[in-house]
């Protein structure tokens, strides 16, 4: 267990649990050691986030107290070192396919982002990299694979990285896929249903698909979150005068 200059802990902790395999006559319960990442936040409470098979935090988190994690959990620290180099690994890869995306070189930020990904496989930012690389160079069969990967994961529409769904999307409707669009959108509201900016997307997408009654439905929604919302008015006033409903 390690703990900052402030008294919080972060470490590395393990939990042994009863866990059920096989089915049938074959079922048996049997003991596994389960691995987490533990950082202290405000209250006393712990968040935990499960270490992959390469020791890199992934997937959900979850809150325990303090007390829960002291009682119940057991600290590796010899494994925190390993964890936080992996960490870093992860994060430079990303910023370095964040970089090279953003002049063009999208081979060399493909390659950065899959480094990434080989170590943390959930990594949001290196999914949604990969998958606007992907679209810039038109592979749209790779990029719908990617697509189908990103809604899988809850944490991709958190507002941490609601500038990045936003953008990809933006690049889906861009690239003429507005079946993925409308997917990804809804997958998205699921998530965040009071982001009036989901909802012009939303309805952008639905508009290109000349769907006029669930176009209108959310715009609708889009004003009824943000009145004063410039696009989603325009958009309004022009199915309006059109008459497309």
């Amino acid at each position: 267990m390690i703990t900052s200059e402030n008294g919080m802990i972060e470490g590395v902790f393990s939990i042994e649990r009863m866990a059920k395999i096989g089915t049938g006559t074959t079922a048996r319960r049997v003991k596994q050691t389960a691995l987490y990442y533990a950082r202290e936040v405000e209250g006393e409470k712990i968040e935990l986030q499960g270490l992959n098979n390469k020791h890199v935090p992934s997937g959900p988190m979850e809150l325990v107290t303090k007390d829960e994690l002291l009682a119940d959990y057991l600290p590796l620290p010899q494994l925190f070192k390993e964890v936080v180099g992996n960490v870093r690994m992860v994060q430079k890869s990303v910023a370095r396919g964040d970089k090279f995306r953003k002049r063009g070189e999208n081979f060399t930020a493909e390659y950065e982002y899959a480094n990434a990904l080989n170590l943390d496989e959930q990594n949001v930012r290196a999914n949604f990299g990969i998958g606007l690389c992907l679209l810039a160079r038109d592979e749209e069969d790779k990029a719908k694979k990617v697509f189908d990967r990103i809604i899988s994961l809850d944490s991709a529409f958190s507002d941490d990285h609601k500038h990045l769904f936003n953008e990809y999307g933006i690049a889906l409707r861009k690239k003429n896929l507005f079946g993925q669009a409308v997917d990804y959108y809804k997958r998205a509201l699921e998530l965040a249903p009071d982001d009036e900016n989901l909802w012009y997307n939303l309805a952008r997408a639905q508009y290109e698909r000349q769907d006029w009654p669930k176009c209108v439905e959310a715009v609708a929604r889009c004003l009824d979150l943000d009145p004063l919302h410039l696009e989603g008015r325009k958009m309004m006033e022009y199915i309006t005068k059109k008459g497309l409903v």
